[in-house]
């Protein structure tokens, strides 16, 4: 109960309670205490350091170096609102990014853009656990030459491939611009995407055949969550795809036209996505609607036998009832002569099992019992 309601509370996104005041904090109390972390970097040098406050940041925002400050863990209002004072936060921006979940949009305030986004990944595979996968919020901060992220949780991100291209100087990251870094982490959490969806469709492919062959009460269980998590993934992708779009479609001086060419790319990604998860919706709604035409149809063939059984038994039924009625002949102005008879019991019950030989032919001849031995299931 407790890992459903928080899942519902990852997807379900965030309404504040009537009356409270713009820019109020809700700070969860399971939140992680926050980590402060810098990547400072210009084509020919980078550096990574542990940052203790967020004042130690002041000196990285107007400096000609690109400056990437990794907020991570939101179990600190004081912090938090610090960082928002160096960083000349709007309150509603800081709002966004602390009181999460929060629908993926693109806001723009003065010489900042805030994009707020959903990043998902494989949950760490264990024995005997289905597919699943962590979802948390990121929120981004673009300025001039610095970009802020504020992440929820420690140490749960998909972000370590970009760390390295900057610490190893591959590609061309680190001649590019903050714009051409926000582009980076952005395209780097729709690749993340890809993984999860991979398990999902090898789950779904076990369920058709669980389905076709082996359908339980567990299976519709199975059915329904994935289905619940394809639903959680359509509501994450779905706004994030039409932020990628207004980043493209708007004019910022923050973003320059040779970026818009890359996040181009990244809303091609979040439309492939997209579709990889309605296709995955349909066929989760066909494997319910074949899992009752099989329930239903291995009723039919239940019912299918019971038939041929009491076909069988009726007519058997019928003669050991007329003569289990014991009427006394000598009494009874209606005589029962099989009943004196020296070979009435023996005829008797070679009568019966010549009728139970004969209806078995003639079900055999109609193919009853060919249609029944197809129907059973193989184990």
């Amino acid at each position: 109960m407790a890992e459903h309601e928080d899942e519902r509370r990852h997807w379900d996104y965030h309404y504040d309670e009537i009356g409270t005041a713009p820019g109020t904090l809700v700070i969860e109390e399971d939140a992680s205490p926050p980590e402060l972390t810098l990547i400072d970097y210009t084509a020919s040098s980078a550096i990574r350091r542990e940052l203790k406050t967020p004042e130690d940041c002041k000196p990285f925002l107007k400096s000609h170096s690109i400056s990437w400050i990794d907020f991570q863990g939101l179990g600190n209002e004081p912090m938090l609102r610090h960082l928002g004072e160096v960083f000349k936060l709007h309150p509603l921006v800081l709002e966004d990014v602390v009181n999460v979940p929060q629908r993926p949009k693109v806001e723009y305030y003065d010489d900042q853009l805030v994009i707020i986004a959903r990043m998902v990944m494989p949950k760490p595979s264990e024995a005997g656990n289905e597919a699943g996968f962590i979802n948390e919020q990121v929120s981004f901060v673009l300025g001039p030459n610095y970009l802020l992220t504020v992440q929820e949780e420690l140490d749960i991100d998909c972000f370590d491939p970009v760390r390295n291209r900057i610490r190893f100087n591959q590609g061309t990251i680190r001649a590019q611009g903050a714009d051409y870094l926000a582009y980076t982490l952005l395209d780097t959490i729709m690749d993340a995407y890809f993984p999860v969806l991979e398990d999902y469709g090898e789950l779904i492919e076990s369920l058709e055949d669980e389905v076709i062959f082996n359908p339980t009460r567990q299976t519709v269980q199975r059915i329904y969550q994935v289905r619940r998590d394809l639903m959680g993934l359509r509501r994450s992708i779905w706004p994030q795809r039409n932020a990628i779009s207004t980043l493209i479609r708007d004019s910022s001086d923050l973003i320059r036209p040779e970026v818009k060419v890359y996040l181009q790319d990244c809303y091609d990604h979040a439309v492939q996505v997209l579709d990889i998860v309605e296709t995955y919706r349909e066929l989760t709604a066909n494997l319910m609607d074949v899992y009752l035409s099989s329930v239903s149809n291995r009723m039919n063939e239940v019912m299918k036998t019971l038939t041929v059984i009491s076909s069988i038994f009726i007519p058997l039924t019928f003669i050991v009832g007329v003569y289990g009625m014991n009427f006394n002949p000598q009494v009874s102005p209606w005589n029962m002569p099989e009943l004196d008879a020296y070979w009435g019991y023996p005829i008797c019950w070679a009568v019966m099992i010549a009728i139970a030989l004969g209806l078995t032919t003639y079900f055999w001849r109609k193919g009853w019992f060919e249609s029944l031995s197809r129907s059973l299931p193989e184990r």
